[in-house]
């Protein structure tokens, strides 16, 4: 392992995973650390690596998709869905060998929604997401299970040490490995770099797009509406698109984990309850550079603020459930008009409520959500306030306000 490799959280899921199937599909969004951690992660150095990046590597590959993959040793693909042949040529391998851990895929497009990919390797293959990096990685804080994983199974304690306020630079930084490490010194310049990557390589690869402007304007539009639940036909008109348009090329965005859709948290009986999914930038750091907010708008109070810290609470809690916590969905809840939450983690019946609340003080309007969701989900385990304090405290049976960057530890 170089000194310069962080390890990731969902290493240990990866390992089982290797144990048991011949396949395993590692997406994610693009710069999220994929190609690191297939060549420098300790538990895949023993494999040959090839990366279809390498032109050479991508013609063989097309050239001959059955010989590419004939080979008894373990083998890792990288930017695997630059060559769509391999997939049929590696369930045939595994027809004949079903030896666990034969083959690693992976890429940048979401394979399980993209036609075709899911039939071809169907109860052959695990697919595994890889998030950008959470703060728990960042500060290599691993040896511990997830703090809400804790205090689901436990109703633990509330933690006596005070917590640390949730740095802004963090937020606007979000968790790409290029910019959250600090290996730049103008992220603003990667960023431009990265959104250009992405329409003009990843999204011409992904579909035929001609008119490449109106996806532009609508990732932008969608960067606007994080942590904003979902209106299509809005959303639609206000990029000039017709209903039909905007609902792919929003797929498109899901497909390359550019946006996430968090849906609805419904089995309980309230009125009005919102159905509609709520969009997230999957990404916080590149939210902020799409919607033009940087360190002085965000510490001036900007509009965005709050949804940028939404949309960075987002991409954290879907990186440790993803990689730490798999049996756990995420989920939001809201009757219309009257309360909301901004993230309910279910597991099986049992459910934990978190409200993300920016600042250090909070009062009874702030807590009116989570109550609300205590006395309508008896199977509610614990409700907490997430916010922006140092000091945890109990403030009812079953409710809780403790400091973010706990809640995120």
């Amino acid at each position: 392992m170089t000194s310069s490799y962080h390890p990731r959280a969902f290493t240990p899921l990866v390992r089982a995973a290797l144990a048991d199937l011949p396949v395993i599909v590692v997406t994610g969004l693009r710069q999220s650390g994929k190609s690191t951690f297939l060549q420098q992660e300790p538990e895949l150095a023993n494999r040959r690596y090839v990366s279809l990046d390498d032109l050479a590597q991508l013609a063989a590959a097309r050239g001959d998709p059955e010989a590419f993959v004939r080979t008894d040793e373990p083998l890792t693909i990288d930017e695997a869905q630059r060559c769509p042949e391999l997939l049929l040529a590696i369930k045939r391998e595994v027809d004949r060998s079903r030896k666990p851990g034969r083959f690693v895929l992976s890429g940048s497009a979401n394979f399980a929604l993209l036609r075709g990919v899911s039939e071809s390797l169907a109860g052959r293959a695990l697919y595994l997401t890889l998030h950008p990096f959470t703060r728990r990685e960042l500060s290599g804080a691993l040896t511990q299970e997830p703090f809400i994983k804790r205090f689901f199974t436990k109703i633990a304690r509330v933690p006596s040490a005070p917590g640390n306020a949730i740095n802004p630079r963090d937020i606007l930084a979000g968790g790409f490995p290029p910019v959250s490490l600090g290996h730049l010194r103008q992220p603003a310049l990667w960023f431009m770099g990265y959104e250009q990557t992405y329409l003009e390589r990843d999204i011409r690869e992904l579909s035929r797009i001609g008119d490449l402007v109106s996806f532009r304007n609508l990732l932008h539009l969608a960067a606007l509406r994080t942590g904003q639940i979902l209106n299509l036909s809005e959303l639609g008109r206000d990029a000039k698109l017709n209903a039909v348009t905007t609902a792919r090329y929003l797929s498109l965005l899901e497909a390359s984990f550019v946006i996430t859709r968090l849906p609805p948290y419904l089995t309980n009986r309230a009125s009005r309850l919102i159905k509609s999914t709520k969009l997230y930038l999957s990404d916080s750091g590149l939210a902020a550079f799409l919607t033009g907010v940087d360190s002085d708008l965000f510490t001036r109070g900007d509009a965005l603020s709050g949804a940028l810290l939404e949309t960075y609470v987002a991409q954290n809690l879907a990186g440790i459930l993803s990689a730490e916590w798999p049996e756990a969905r995420l989920s939001y809840w809201h009757v219309q008009g009257r309360h909301e939450v901004d993230f309910i983690i279910e597991v099986g019946r049992t459910t934990l409520a978190i409200e993300v609340k920016t600042t250090g003080r909070w009062d009874e309007r702030d807590l009116a959500g989570l109550r609300a969701f205590l006395d309508k989900t008896p199977q509610c385990r614990a409700a907490i306030l997430a916010y922006g304090g140092r000091e945890a405290v109990q403030l009812a049976e079953r409710l809780w306000a403790i400091p973010l960057s706990t809640v995120l530890g």
